[in-house]
């Protein structure tokens, strides 16, 4: 159940963009937004008398019936706006003291500033949206790739909870005949096919698998695929970073060992955005901030999703690097242009480039590039990008698993139901059919304000 002990019988205000473009949109939202904002707004007949989803001219006026601004306002009436409640935005221009003294107006005529997220809460709460489409919301917003916002766009139109909402209707099925031989239970029948049942559960068993696996892809995609450029002193890490960003991020120097801290920089590739971290050289040093840096470097090789591992072609060796087995491994000979005399007849999947002259960057580029997996991928696809999600998804698969053990030992109804009905908890968690007030604190707490 969702536990509501927000107040959302104020009428709210915010802006919805920020000051200083050319223009800017003011919203309000609640029962009383028409009636505030015909306080502030004169056009050619007051707002209470119009219909929804129309535009409006007219000028805002302080309360000595001053003209502030020229304006538009769009008008949508309850229950067809965002909010489900009546809504109006104001569009004035960019001005910072416009925005303020609109603000200062409406709630002088009674609204109230609106908290982070506060518009899309009340959307969820108000049943527009479930709470996956409320998280998208905000994901859409921060999406700085085409593939991290084809992700969230999908989601946020409904693709994730029509899955999720597929999965649940059978499960809810199957346990309310499970449930339903409980009350026949002296008579010894069975109402859910055992055979059916656990070829449903199996079914479930592997949409929820192949959404916990589309995990690894999607939360790369959404927050950046985070790349470590490892390797001894002097090997080129700093001018390969600038190279990669094509910008001078990373101090460069002949002298080994002058990057002693990560340095981070981000650039786009084919529609993934890529976060690099040049790190220390790594290296036996009894110098304490070369042990601070090199500790560092370690922290980053363990959160990388690739390890970019790099050496000089004046001494080509690759020292072992401990990583995990689902990490992405590349090796890559820097400065060819200073060494004509290279072996490469065991190269193997080993590129040879020259950061410093540009040699063999856009082929790394496409070796990074080829490790996140996005030819199954389109505008309809389903995928995972949501920590919360993966950690609700996990849950259920856990609870689908022991579903699955209970009905191949033949175990009763009753314990059968319950692991079905753990598994339509955590689903529900996603969706927010299940949730409590604090977990909608959490989410909506890191939109912006008029979101």
């Amino acid at each position: 159940m969702i536990l509501n002990i927000i107040d959302t019988s104020t009428t709210i205000v915010a802006p919805a963009t920020a000051a200083g473009g050319a223009v800017m949109v003011t919203r309000l939202s609640g029962s009383r937004a028409i009636e505030i904002a015909d306080k502030i707004f004169r056009g050619r007949k007051p707002l209470a008398e119009c219909e929804g989803y129309t535009l409006h001219y007219g000028t805002i006026r302080n309360e000595q019936s001053e003209v502030i601004d020229d304006v538009v306002v769009a008008l949508f009436r309850a229950p067809n706006s965002y909010t489900g409640d009546d809504t109006v935005e104001i569009t004035t221009h960019g001005s910072e003291h416009i925005c303020s003294e609109l603000l200062r107006l409406a709630i002088g005529y009674g609204a109230t500033m609106a908290t982070p997220g506060e518009f899309t809460r009340r959307a969820f709460l108000a049943g527009k949206m479930d709470l996956s489409r409320a998280e998208a919301v905000a994901d859409i917003i921060s999406s700085d790739s085409s593939w991290a916002h084809t992700i969230a766009s999908t989601q946020m139109r409904g693709g994730y909870s029509a899955k999720l909402a597929e999965m649940r209707g059978e499960l809810l099925r199957l346990c309310s005949l499970l449930e339903l031989e409980l009350d026949f239970s002296e008579e010894d029948v069975e109402f859910a096919d055992r055979t059916l049942l656990k070829s449903i559960i199996t079914d479930v068993e592997h949409q929820v698998s192949v959404l916990l696996t589309s995990f690894s892809t999607g939360n790369a995609i959404k927050n950046g695929v985070n790349v470590a450029i490892v390797g001894e002193p002097n090997v080129g890490k700093s001018t390969l970073l600038n190279a990669l960003v094509e910008d001078d991020r990373a101090m460069v120097s002949d002298v080994a060992g002058t990057t002693r801290d990560t340095i981070e920089a981000t650039t786009i590739i084919d529609g993934i955005r890529f976060r690099f971290v040049d790190t220390a050289g790594i290296h036996d040093t009894a110098n304490e901030l070369e042990k601070m840096g090199i500790e560092r470097t370690h922290r980053a090789i363990e959160k990388a999703y690739i390890i970019l591992h790099l050496t000089s072609a004046e001494n080509p060796e690759f020292k072992d690097i401990e990583r995990n087995a689902d990490q992405h491994y590349i090796q890559a000979v820097n400065k060819i242009d200073k060494s004509i005399d290279i072996d490469r007849s065991s190269a193997g999947s080993t590129l040879y480039i020259s950061a410093k002259q540009n040699i063999g960057i856009d082929e790394l580029r496409r070796r990074l590039r080829s490790t996140v997996d996005t030819s199954s991928l389109n505008a309809n696809s389903v995928v995972v990008s949501n920590m919360r999600h993966y950690a609700a998804l996990r849950a259920a698969h856990e609870a689908l698993l022991s579903a699955h053990a209970a009905i191949e030992s033949n175990m009763p109804s009753d314990l059968i139901s319950e692991d079905i009905r753990q598994v339509l908890h955590h689903l529900g968690e996603i969706t927010g059919e299940i949730t409590s007030d604090d977990i909608l604190h959490s989410i909506f707490s890191k939109f912006c304000i008029g979101k």
